[in-house]
């Protein structure tokens, strides 16, 4: 869902074809990813930041550590208040676009900057903007490396990364360095080492970097959040979340995402490449860095079946794909444990056929949460082993969706939610809903469940980004309306 080209969820609407013309390199060999390292060498060790080698133990991968800070920490960091929150936007494809209309509905923005190599896709953004009433945006087109300009411009506050997953941590490296505050789409890095550079980065140059997870603010996700900090769960126990979404069409559309970019990133890794969605809510579920921390994750998958069996079926002797050896597990299951020792289960599944889910579920000593669809079991409030309405729990709806019971924008309106919140802290100059640290930690999977699965499970530490000041309560999503 979260890239250049948004991965539509049941109640997304499809976009129409696009242009893929584009990045023929990137999609046809995946150069652009040169330098990324997809083996496991680099993906598990080698440097000060890395984690261990994948057939390393736990204690080895632990003794690691964390790195010598580069700045002060950017926990509780508020942003500087403006009355005008000044965008550039990389990255036009499906997903950008959309959000593009989001931006723009909401009071004290200014799209001032756009960067796309496809031009007709820049030129029809601007359009966008100009009509909207809105001074014409500046734009670059220049080839894949030309956000760097939009970067350096002089005139610009926040800077929202929608691309394919190869390109998002030099271009959050890019607006940190060039003074931006930096929001990037699902998942904001590939690699353990490029999450330990945009810690240190958002320290030592005082810019957020924020993995933008809409799901989190989801009308469901924020309402189990409020009623998890009120304690109606009792004591947390477990919870769950996924990306169970069958993407075997739209990854074998040349058109839909101009290319097969996020589909050789199967021929890459074999652990969870999309753990975001499930993990961002439950963490925050947890409190994860604010009070709690997840220490170790174990991941196991399945064979590398579905889409090479879609392939046999649906692709024409001749085509690209052919080439293409899939490694990435259809399914994959991760178990994370916390500080506290509770569990978090992770599921990630896009080649096989099933409908959606996001699993989306919380336990504690008092009851029970599941979504897809949603239901609730909590004492004592049910009893006889039957399932409650969670729509009778309206109540405890977070003051955003009270606010904004019809909000504009796919995905349920979760998009709007968040763009609108981000933007509402920083023109107020409030402390984020989640930082760095949060994106470090909601990504981590990517790496780790590949290096578990090559080890058979052996379970891979989690660094603590926080450098130690998870232990620390502190508001994040369900922080209080302001002037509240």
């Amino acid at each position: 869902m979260h890239d250049e080209n948004a991965t539509p969820e049941p109640d997304a609407t499809a976009p129409e074809p696009t242009d893929h013309s584009r990045r023929d390199v990137l999609r046809t060999a995946g150069v652009a990813g040169a330098g990324l390292g997809f083996g496991l060498g680099v993906l598990g060790g080698g440097t000060a930041h890395a984690a261990s080698p994948s057939d390393a133990s736990p204690a080895a991968t632990a003794a690691a550590g964390a790195p010598k800070p580069q700045g002060d920490t950017m926990i509780g960091v508020p942003f500087e208040e403006r009355g005008t929150v000044r965008v550039g936007i990389i990255g036009l494809g499906n997903r950008g676009n959309s959000m593009i209309d989001l931006f723009l509905a909401i009071p004290g923005v200014r799209v001032v900057a756009l960067c796309d190599p496809v031009k007709d896709k820049t030129a029809a953004a601007a359009k966008k903007v100009t009509d909207a009433d809105q001074p014409a945006p500046a734009t670059y087109t220049k080839g894949d490396h030309d956000f760097e300009k939009l970067c350096e411009r002089g005139d610009i506050d926040f800077v929202y990364v929608a691309t394919p997953w190869d390109w998002h941590f030099a271009m959050a490296e890019s607006a940190m360095l060039n003074g931006k505050h930096v929001g990037v789409e699902c998942p904001v890095a590939m690699e353990l080492d490029q999450l330990w550079k945009l810690v240190d980065l958002s320290e030592r140059t005082r810019r957020h970097c924020m993995q933008l997870e809409n799901v989190c603010y989801g009308k469901n996700e924020m309402r189990v959040l409020r009623m998890a900090h009120a304690g109606l769960f009792g004591n947390l126990l477990h919870g769950a979340g996924a990306y169970n979404h069958d993407l075997r069409d739209l990854m074998f559309d040349p058109d839909y995402y101009e290319g097969p970019w996020r589909r050789l990133w199967h021929t890459r890794l074999r652990g969870d490449l999309y753990p975001n969605h499930g993990f961002g809510p439950v963490a925050n579920y947890m409190d994860v860095n604010r009070g709690d921390r997840v220490t170790h994750i174990s991941s196991f998958g399945t064979p590398a079946l579905g889409l090479a069996e879609y392939r046999e079926a649906n692709m024409p002797p001749g085509d690209p794909s052919w080439k293409e050896t899939y490694i990435g597990s259809d399914r994959t299951i991760s178990l994370v444990q916390t500080a506290k020792g509770r569990v978090i289960r992770l599921e990630h599944d896009v080649s096989t056929p099933h409908p959606y889910s996001r699993i989306n579920s919380l336990g504690g000593t008092k009851g029970l949460f599941e979504d897809y669809p949603s239901r609730i079991y909590l004492e004592p409030d049910h009893s006889g082993h039957q399932w409650g309405d969670f729509a009778e729990y309206a109540e405890w709806d977070h003051w955003l969706w009270k606010e904004h019971s019809n909000p504009p924008g796919g995905h349920g309106g979760m998009d709007y939610i968040m763009l609108f919140r981000l933007m509402q802290c920083m023109r107020l100059g409030l402390v984020p809903d989640f930082d760095v640290y949060d994106a470090a930690v909601w990504t981590a999977p990517v790496p780790l469940s590949h290096a578990s699965i090559r080890a058979k499970g052996a379970p891979q530490a989690i660094p603590d980004f926080t450098r130690g000041r998870w232990k620390r309560s502190r508001p994040g999503v369900d922080s209080g309306k302001p002037g509240s």
